[in-house]
């Protein structure tokens, strides 16, 4: 499936997962286009030409990025889901409210999907993280609420809920926004 290779974080040496680490963190905190390989390099203090090696490219190093950070969240994501009760959509919200990585300037696929051009490799990972998260979205409302004669429509409905409120963290009180969110989300799937 190309989804799933598209969001699959490469086999990283050590020494490309500190730059990975370094990089990740200077991309969601200042932006990809305002952090130059230099700078990489050397808060990593490895070289310009490891980074190049390991990655290749700037671009390529985006997208691993962003296949690192889906990655890392979707597993925490999956164990907050095992243990969340029904309907357990509700659990993607508290993901981003609660979750270690930080969300504070807002979700970094539509960070990353607001500075790249459209024909970026990073924008299909973008699409691919935004894609999982409906159909899971989908998934969770299917079978928490088999009764909704309009399930998937719900889905939608919760899937814009969720994007408006991490759109805005960073920008206006986003945890007020969040729980907001969510509390609509609650009465969407609601028992009717």
């Amino acid at each position: 499936m190309r989804e799933a290779a598209e969001l699959t974080v490469p086999e990283l040496t050590p020494g490309a997962r500190r730059i990975l680490d370094v990089a990740s963190e200077l991309f969601y905190r200042r932006g990809i286009h305002a952090v130059g390989v230099d700078t990489i390099a050397a808060e990593s203090g490895i070289t310009k030409r490891t980074l190049y090696d390991r990655f290749g490219s700037k671009d390529h190093l985006v997208a691993v990025y962003l296949q690192a950070r889906h990655a890392s969240w979707w597993a925490r994501l999956q164990e907050r889901l095992a243990a969340a009760p029904p309907p357990r959509a509700l659990a993607v919200f508290d993901a981003y409210v609660d979750d270690a990585v930080a969300t504070d300037r807002g979700c970094a696929f539509l960070n990353a999907a607001g500075e790249l051009p459209s024909d970026h490799s990073a924008q299909d990972v973008v699409r691919a993280h935004k894609r999982a998260v409906r159909r899971l979205l989908a998934d969770l409302v299917a079978q928490d609420r088999p009764d909704l004669d309009d399930g998937d429509a719900v889905a939608d409905e919760v899937f814009l809920l969720l994007e408006g409120a991490i759109a805005h963290r960073g920008i206006d009180d986003g945890d007020a926004l969040m729980s907001r969110a969510r509390e609509a989300a609650e009465r969407l799937l609601a028992p009717r």
